[in-house]
């Protein structure tokens, strides 16, 4: 995307990626299926969140787009049309958003809703977000599939608490390019000054996190101003409308970044035609047949004898795609390793430092029982330390060692087994976590790795060391000492120690300096 006229020209612009902040110079919660296979000929699908304070006007805006810019079906246009009007006696846009019963009754987003539309040019697929504070998981959840985030605000409040909680979520889950959307400007009497004022408070705070390109657009959604046409109440303002400048985004899949990562998720076997695949989706940079691969934990290498897909075999293999590699070698790893390339491999981690935002309704307890959950793979937590919280008012750090629902937290987390992981910046897949409850699934929090130490932290008196040699004897007996049995070596004493700390038990797995368990 070509700079802006409007854009900052500040020393933090001069970051290896520029965040501009441009104006007018110029129903159900789980993912759904693959939509770009349901219209392939439309090009760069875009995930949009919609997010923001309740009652901003979110499904109101995104209703709006829907029936401005969509080939709506006749029955949808004449039931709201026969509804109740708003003001200025249009229809209420957000029913076409508000799907679940309670949110209708209680005119007010809280699961997450997904809709599609197709322009000239491309699919848009939203989700819509609920505002309301104990609502933050969701939209959490839903930040975690978007391309670029349209965050709301009402003109006549301004940046709001629930606002900066959203950027900072926004930021933790690598959204980089965020809409500001102000709206109700016809509530201010279409003020240019209130525009500005907001657009520079945004501004300030928004340098705060790693945004690419944060945008401000003026928008009256009851009525569509700026929806998907141009304003002819806010001549002061020459910029896109929200459609256009949705159009001409890249989303994310097109920007495959950062080292190859392959999180091995399963194995498959055909001994018929002597195939064993390891499956799963490259989830960062990309892999050709006849270059070398590792696996971190074990550092056994191996060239890559083929790449298998249900559509056929590959000659490459980039981010995003789901493939089964073949191996020249058989390198024993199972679900949960990560292959990388040689020169450029995970750090095989004992300590994490994270950011992370607490979901779970209970406090955090030091004595709580937990589990790492990454791509494919799942760690016990043998120490979890809260070091400083997210102040969202001022967005500085204090310390502190307790957080609860919705906070944003600094913590450090010690491991009980080497896992392959990264920092979030420089491989997003393999450097983002939730946490779970080790007794019942439920999720805890969900984070970023901004640190990872392959140092394991000192074991104190109340943790188990569950030994490699007690295992030879006992479980593993059957197993013996052979390479190619080393997979299920590990599989069993992970196994062991979740059931260990499930019960309350710190507990580490002795690891030995090859790494190969």
């Amino acid at each position: 995307m070509s700079a802006h006229p409007n854009a900052l020209s500040t020393e933090k612009a001069k970051k290896s990626k520029t965040l501009k902040v441009v104006s007018d110079q110029t129903s159900t919660s789980a993912a759904p299926a693959d939509l770009s296979k349901i219209a392939p000929e439309l090009s760069g699908m875009l995930r949009v969140l919609t997010c923001g304070s309740v009652d901003d006007g979110k499904s109101t805006l995104i209703g709006r787009l829907l029936w401005d810019a969509t080939d709506l079906y006749d029955d949808q246009r004449e039931t709201l049309e026969r509804g109740k009007k708003v003001d200025g006696g249009n229809p209420d846009f957000s029913l076409l958003m508000d799907g679940l019963v309670a949110e209708r009754e209680q005119g007010i987003t809280i699961d997450i809703a997904w809709r599609y539309f197709d322009t000239a040019t491309r699919r848009i697929v939203v989700i819509d977000s609920p505002g309301h504070e104990q609502y933050t998981r969701n939209m959490a959840s839903g930040a975690s599939h978007a391309d670029v985030a349209i965050l709301l605000i009402d003109a006549r409040h301004g940046i709001k608490k629930q606002t900066r909680r959203h950027a900072a979520i926004l930021d933790l889950v690598g959204v980089k390019r965020v809409i500001l959307v102000v709206n109700k400007m016809d509530l201010v009497d279409w003020s240019e000054s209130a525009f500005r004022k907001i657009e520079a408070d945004f501004e300030t705070f928004s340098w705060r996190f790693g945004f690419w390109e944060a945008t401000a657009i003026p928008t009256a959604a009851v009525s569509g101003d700026n929806v998907a046409s141009a304003s002819q109440h806010m001549p002061w303002y020459t910029g896109p409308t929200l459609l256009q400048y949705l159009e001409q985004l890249p989303s994310r899949v097109t920007e495959p970044t950062g080292p190859f990562r392959f999180p091995v998720q399963t194995v498959l076997r055909d001994s018929r035609n002597d195939f064993r695949g390891l499956a799963g989706t490259v989830s960062g940079g990309s892999v050709r047949v006849g270059e070398t691969v590792v696996d971190a934990l074990s550092k056994r290498t191996a060239k890559v004898l083929r790449i298998a897909t249900m559509n056929g075999d590959l000659e490459q293999a980039s981010q995003g795609q789901a493939v089964a590699i073949q191996l020249d070698i058989d390198i024993d790893v199972a679900r949960g390793a990560v292959l990388s390339k040689a020169d450029a491999r995970p750090t095989v981690a004992r300590v994490i430092e994270t950011r992370m935002v607490w979901l779970s309704e209970t406090a955090f307890d030091p004595r709580g029982s937990y589990l790492l959950r990454t791509a494919t793979d799942l760690t016990p937590v043998s120490n979890l330390k809260i070091r400083a919280l997210l102040d969202l008012e001022t967005l500085e750090t204090h310390p502190s060692e307790v957080c609860s629902t919705n906070d944003i937290a600094i913590s450090e987390i010690a491991l009980g087994r080497a896992t392959a992981l990264d920092t979030f910046g420089e491989a997003p897949e393999t450097g983002s976590f939730m946490l779970v409850d080790a007794i019942t699934g439920a999720t805890i929090a969900g984070g970023i790795v901004t640190n990872a130490k392959p140092e394991a932290a000192e074991a104190d008196e109340n943790t188990f060391v569950l030994k490699r040699a007690v295992l030879e004897r006992g479980l593993n007996s059957d197993l013996g000492d052979r390479p190619e049995t080393q997979a299920e070596f590990r599989r069993r004493a992970n196994e062991v120690a979740l059931i260990l700390r499930a019960a309350g038990i710190n507990v580490e797995i002795e690891t030995p300096p090859d790494y190969s368990i």
